[in-house]
């Protein structure tokens, strides 16, 4: 093991379902849990690159992301291979759960987008949500996820999400 290596003790295998199914399975470094709120780190795990238009997530980028077992959604914070910051990804979730060293989060398919700079604050995604059918499936959690995303947005519109990852 290298010194720059993460304590094995300390990894996570970070693990986003979506509709029921594993849609990907990650190792992260976990960097804190208070109990309710965690944090982890974890080089972008995705194929190659993704380009969004108005990000590029690729290799080296890193990723600090923080779940909470009592809050609808999560916060990755997003920073290229030299540590600038280029923005949050914020993924629209029921609670995590952490099970010995896997830390589950069911993805509900709403996502928000902050520039580093904060002046891009952008809603994605929901038209899967509507057509996840999770309305009629499931009436509180889609008015739990559309609250967390109302939530996240006015955090990021009024100044962005320092108090809320202290």
């Amino acid at each position: 093991m290298s010194v720059n290596s993460p304590d094995p003790a300390h990894l996570l295998d970070v693990v986003l379902v979506k509709a029921g199914r594993t849609k990907i399975r990650y190792a992260a470094e976990l960097l804190s849990d208070d109990g309710t709120r965690l944090a982890v780190r974890a080089p972008w795990a995705g194929d190659g690159v993704r380009d969004f238009g108005f990000v590029r997530f690729e290799r080296g980028d890193v990723f600090t992301e923080h779940y909470w077992r009592d809050r609808w959604y999560a916060v990755k914070e997003v920073r290229d291979r030299a540590g600038r910051l280029k923005g949050w990804y914020c993924d629209i979730t029921r609670p995590a759960t952490l099970s010995g060293a896997e830390l589950v989060v069911e993805d509900l398919d709403l996502d928000l987008w902050v520039s580093a700079d904060g002046s891009d604050v952008r809603r994605l995604d929901e038209d899967e949500f509507e057509e996840s059918g999770l309305a009629v499936s499931d009436p509180p959690a889609a008015a739990a996820a559309a609250a967390a995303l109302d939530e996240l947005e006015g955090l990021a519109r009024a100044g962005g999400f320092t108090a809320l990852l202290r």
